[in-house]
């Protein structure tokens, strides 16, 4: 793996992990439009960057929203020695832990069947292109007449068993969780905090489960600075998007990423016809 390389998977995560775009199916997808096979090749080397890269978007997150966490943290744990949740800041750390589970209990569940079979270049195009209709669909529809405060038990549940879709690459973690926020009725700025919160959690959680193993074998020979570079270029591109989609969303749709991800999903489907790319993969 090179530098450069490493650099643009880092932009890709950093970007794709916060836009409505899907970071899973670009960072398949983007190896395979280039022909890099190194990370095909070096399945090990493959589960260690992708904690790298996992790791940046969880700096660029955590370094966005500093004050929101500390308050939350606070919260929570004031919650638990008090017993009660008359702290609107607690109940809304406890709601984000609930919307947690769904998708950690399937993604320990699922992880190879996801890893084996819904990687392939055809089915994340596919995924692209039907997600963009419900997104259109979705955002059009909406009332969009609440905010926060208005998240229960149940919707919060909803937004966890929504975001458990998003392990099929192609999908969307903040794509999906944005319009189980919107049917809630939830403005579109709300729906998007509320999602970029939840990932932390999600993951922080996925880097330390992935990361045990890395830690235990330690990175592979000569790419310390590949990865460096891909944590800084993912935390810095992963703000970037962020402070975006939250500035976007005060005054527009969700129209450019319908747009986007129809044009890449058939894009990638005309290639695959075409017989310039393999629609298995690399």
């Amino acid at each position: 793996m090179t530098v450069l390389q490493a650099i643009i998977l880092g932009i890709v995560q950093g970007l794709c992990e916060f836009l409505p775009i899907s970071s899973s199916g670009h960072l398949l997808l983007v190896p395979w439009l280039f022909n890099w096979h190194f990370l095909l090749d070096n399945p090990d080397l493959n589960k260690t960057f992708d904690v790298a890269l996992h790791l940046g978007t969880f700096v660029a997150v955590l370094i966005y929203f500093r004050r929101e966490v500390v308050r939350l943290l606070a919260a929570w744990f004031g919650s638990i020695a008090k017993r009660n949740l008359a702290d609107p800041e607690a109940k809304l750390a406890w709601l984000l832990l609930v919307s947690t589970i769904p998708a950690a209990i399937v993604g320990v569940a699922l992880e190879s069947f996801i890893e084996d079979q819904l990687g392939k270049p055809w089915i994340i195009a596919i995924a692209m292109i039907v997600f963009a209709g419900f997104m259109y669909l979705v955002d059009h529809i909406a009332r969009l007449d609440r905010d926060l405060d208005a998240l229960g038990w149940g919707g919060a549940f909803l937004i966890g068993c929504a975001q458990a879709l998003a392990l099929c690459p192609g999908v969307s973690r903040s794509g999906v969780t944005m319009m189980a926020g919107l049917l809630l009725r939830f403005d579109r700025e709300s729906a998007a905090r509320y999602s970029f919160l939840l990932s932390i959690p999600v993951i922080g959680g996925a880097a330390v489960y992935k990361g045990i193993e890395v830690a235990t074998n330690g990175l592979p020979a000569g790419t310390a600075v590949p990865f460096l570079v891909g944590v800084v270029s993912a935390a810095i591109s992963g703000m970037v998007a962020i402070w975006f989609v939250l500035a976007y969303l005060k005054r527009h749709n969700f129209n450019l990423f319908v747009i986007y991800r129809i044009v890449v999903g058939v894009a990638v489907l005309i290639l695959i016809v075409a017989g310039v790319r393999s629609g298995m993969g690399i």
